[in-house]
């Protein structure tokens, strides 16, 4: 299968740059797993143990996908048992402020919903 096939980002079908972050962090878990890495780096039982509702499949098809697109990465130790540790790329990095935003805005809402007000 064609890699633009299956890496949907890699289309030339976007009327909007806007359009990749959305498609990129579209995974129900993917903010939260962002958020985690952001404050340092994690191995999978960490992560796990952050995000409890999660299931391990999930978390890891989640992590695989964040990997292929180059916003996780997977750090490997040959050890007994083996040690994986994931942490986010610089590109995931860059994400951050973004996500802090939307944290707030996420906050701001609330509020006015709670309060009855809406613009």
């Amino acid at each position: 299968m064609p890699d633009d096939r299956t890496n949907k980002v890699s289309c030339s079908n976007y009327t909007y740059e806007l359009e990749i972050p959305f498609e990129i962090f579209s995974g129900k878990w993917v903010p939260s797993i962002i958020w985690n890495l952001s404050k340092e780096d994690k191995r999978f039982g960490e992560l796990k143990k952050a995000m409890p509702k999660v299931t391990p499949k999930v978390l890891s098809q989640q992590l695989r996908m964040l990997e292929r697109y180059g916003i996780v990465n997977r750090k490997a130790y040959p050890e007994v048992p083996p040690v994986v540790v994931y942490s986010l790329t610089n590109i995931g990095k860059k994400a951050i402020p973004l996500f802090e935003n939307m944290n707030e805005w996420g906050a701001e809402y609330l509020e006015i919903r709670e309060t009855g007000y809406h613009c």
